[in-house]
């Protein structure tokens, strides 16, 4: 896939005020510093579409990007450590939660991960949540420069391990670096095949 425009919509904190649900939505979400504001600038080659920060915890609306004028990139809050209220965290996961159970439009989440660590139980139990609610999703492991390929391997079947425990199948997983732009085409090669799946259905 060519990203030939991309372009920031709007920022809300309510499903219903969000853009019409005509087009294929793919949202992003991870643990606060796992680098999603960098991974999204990364796929559309912009260097400040996402405002990226070192300050855990930054994005705390529901972002929309318009892509190709055919779908939409949703830059959701992080879960897990951030240095803001009890109150406010408890706001964020609500808002989270509405938005994943009510967008009608919503195709895949792309739960990112910091493959420098081995399984988190906040992930962990993210995941499990996904599948609960019965939304699709792959996971994206981010930083891959940032270590070797064996520690990577490693992390990753680590993973594979603790899902097997309770997923009679694993969803497809991705290798990332922003840095990089290790994983581009991987990435944005499946939101086209699956946009190409969704146009021959209707």
């Amino acid at each position: 896939m060519i990203i030939k425009d991309a372009k920031f919509l709007m920022s809300n904190t309510k499903v219903e005020a969000c853009p019409a649900p005509n087009k294929p939505e793919y949202a992003f979400i991870g643990r606060s510093n796992v680098g999603k504001s960098s991974l999204i600038n990364m796929l559309t080659e912009q260097k400040s579409l996402a405002k990226t920060s070192g300050q855990p915890g930054k994005t705390q609306l529901i972002n929309h990007f318009l892509i190709n004028n055919e779908w939409y990139l949703v830059d959701l809050p992080g879960y897990g450590y951030a240095k803001v209220s009890k109150s406010s965290r408890e706001e964020w996961r609500r808002m989270i939660n509405f938005y994943l159970q009510k967008r009608e439009n919503l195709t895949c989440v792309f739960v990112l991960i910091d493959s420098r660590h081995e399984p988190l139980q906040v992930d962990l139990d993210f995941i499990d949540h996904l599948g609960t609610m019965g939304v699709p999703f792959v996971i994206v492991f981010t930083k891959v420069d940032k270590q070797s390929a064996l520690k990577t391997d490693s992390t990753i079947a680590a993973y594979k391990r603790k899902l097997a425990e309770t997923w009679d199948e694993l969803p497809q997983m991705f290798r990332t670096s922003s840095e990089k732009s290790t994983g581009r085409d991987e990435v944005l090669g499946f939101i086209e095949q699956v946009n190409a799946q969704m146009q021959n259905q209707q």
